[in-house]
């Protein structure tokens, strides 16, 4: 069995705006509606938990209603860190070895069907799975002297999600205490001692977080009709 556990909690901050950013509309339609649209595209069956603040649940359902919106997911509070997010999602899923996982940022709704396919494949043989795409840009380091030196940019990558699991092995690693080093999934994974792989992502999976992220996913959703 797959899961999908999508992780929304947040807040909007950085958009300048009081609707928290899932909620925020994308071509007509809330974003975190799209994010779950690519998971139930990409698997009639796959059971999906979609983590949310208590708070917002009951806004959630509003939203539902109001764009008739009728995908079948579960909904559970999410937590004061995304740590404890993942962690009330892992707890809502039943599973063992043979059962994976994909956790996804809820205000990614331009992952591609190709990249979640590609997670799924490799999680099989591997048990930890994250997609990635290069680093195009220049980096530099900023040292606590105040210098500056540039990088190697091909020995970096761009994490993204879906990142994917033996749900049996991620439960195991959340049974771990929480660790501020913890900055996602796949480095509760690691903290226990476990390989983490990595697929090709795409690029225009981001992350929303801006108001010009909008104006760019917008772009690309329209050249997808």
């Amino acid at each position: 069995m797959n899961y999908a556990i999508i992780v929304a909690g947040g807040k909007g901050i950085r958009m300048g705006n009081d609707i928290p950013k899932q909620f925020m509309l994308l071509c007509n339609k809330p974003i975190l509606m799209h994010t779950i649209e690519r998971f139930r595209a990409f698997d009639a069956q796959i059971k999906i938990v979609v983590v949310l603040p208590k708070e917002q649940q009951q806004y959630w359902s509003n939203l539902c209603s109001d764009y008739h919106f009728d995908i079948e997911h579960t909904v559970v509070d999410g937590g004061s860190t995304r740590f404890e997010s993942s962690l009330n999602g892992l707890k809502a899923i039943d599973g063992g070895a043979n059962d994976y996982v994909a956790i996804h940022d809820g205000v990614r709704p331009l992952v591609s069907k190709d990249t979640i396919q590609r997670c799924f494949d490799a999680v099989l043989g591997c048990k930890a799975v994250i997609p990635v795409v290069k680093v195009v840009d220049s980096l530099r380091k900023t040292y606590k002297d105040g210098q500056e030196k540039n990088v190697d940019r091909s020995a970096y990558s761009i994490v993204q999600t879906p990142q994917t699991f033996s749900v049996e092995l991620l439960k195991k690693a959340y049974e771990q205490p929480y660790n501020p080093l913890f900055t996602d999934d796949a480095s509760v994974v690691e903290h226990l001692g476990e390989k983490v792989f990595s697929v090709e992502g795409n690029r225009e999976n981001i992350k929303i977080t801006t108001p010009f992220d909008i104006i760019v996913a917008s772009a690309v959703l329209n050249n997808e009709l």
